[in-house]
């Protein structure tokens, strides 16, 4: 399934150039006010803006925002490596038709913040603290919130709940390591998690950009379940994979330095997770294979979908289904 191209309605899109790309009719073939008159409230769609929040003094977020009027709850959606908060273009509009719709960039990612390793570690930990001070600082009633987390958003998404056991209705995650396993992920990741084999790793990833924004997203899956991105979110990752003189590859290696740590951290207090956490995961997933959620999601005595043919970005190659999730969290 192709990612769609951004159109449809304006956007404005904070910190790049040009400011906006259009999500409607053009201003040359707008309706008139006749037309806009008998519009009902249900064929008009939500608006989407992309704009900046502040979090802390070293810490600014670019941010996607997707506002309904009359909406149902609240909707976070977290990107993993090496996206962007456009990876959440398509389900957000969806989704907005019934929910107010929240995403951002990861510190490291897009056009948010890269503070220096010595004052913000990367690590997920200090993205858990990210996604709380999000949640304050922009205002969102926990009490009904769905959290959708994915790769690296997964684990701070639940370090977060068990801070806080009241910060969201369901928290829904896949395709990440939430223990330390390295034997159900992919030997490069595991070269990550070993500080011996890291800094090759990090210089490794640094120097194969083009051929990962390329190939990550359907590496290992077959000819039929093969997709394509828009040309609009391949411009962005490739902008803000540079953003800065920190790479989303660097901030990847700072988040693995400390990966194992949170791991166990979290696998030592997994008792004290209260919050109903849903697990989603690719059956042809190749970078972290579906036994590690089968043990995340038998531990929690939690829900486990296996998505048949899709790799590690379900939200990406069977949009539909991240919505038809998130949709089920509120019944």
């Amino acid at each position: 399934m192709t990612t769609q191209s951004i159109s449809h309605r304006s956007i404005r899109l904070a910190g790049t150039a040009a400011a906006a790309l259009l999500m409607g009719t053009t201003a040359g073939h707008a309706a008139d006010s006749t037309t806009a008159r008998t519009t009902s409230a249900q064929e008009i769609r939500p608006a989407l803006d992309i704009g900046r929040l502040d979090i802390s003094p070293d810490i600014q977020l670019r941010r996607m925002v997707v506002r309904n009027a009359s909406a149902k709850g609240t909707v976070l959606l977290l990107h993993g490596f090496p996206e962007t908060v456009l990876a959440w273009h398509d389900v957000a509009l969806k989704l907005g038709t019934d929910y107010e719709v929240h995403a951002f960039d990861w510190p490291g990612y897009g056009e948010s913040s890269r503070p220096s390793a010595d004052r913000f570690s990367y690590a997920p930990r200090d993205y858990a603290n990210v996604l709380k001070s999000y949640v304050d600082a922009a205002g969102i009633d926990k009490r009904n919130l769905v959290i959708y987390a994915t790769d690296i958003g997964a684990l701070p998404a639940l370090l977060a709940a068990i801070d806080d056991p009241a910060i969201a209705r369901r928290i829904i995650v896949g395709d990440f390591a939430p223990f330390n396993r390295p034997q159900y992920m992919q030997e490069r990741l595991q070269g990550l998690k070993d500080p011996k084999s890291a800094p090759a790793v990090r210089a490794a990833f640094n120097q194969s950009r083009d051929e990962i924004l390329e190939n990550a997203f359907s590496r290992g899956l077959p000819a039929p379940s093969q997709y394509k991105l828009s040309a609009e979110y391949k411009a962005d990752l490739a902008r803000g994979w540079n953003n800065g003189t920190l790479t989303s590859a660097d901030a990847f290696y700072h988040y693995y330095a400390n990966f194992t740590r949170d791991q166990n951290a979290f696998e030592a207090t997994l008792a004290r997770l209260q919050t109903l956490v849903t697990v989603v995961w690719g059956e042809q997933d190749i970078y972290i294979r579906k036994e590690m959620g089968a043990e995340l999601a038998q531990r929690l005595n939690a829900p486990l979908h296996v998505l048949s043919g899709v790799g590690h970005y379900p939200h990406l190659q069977q949009p539909e289904h991240t919505i038809d999730e998130v949709r089920a969290s509120f019944e």
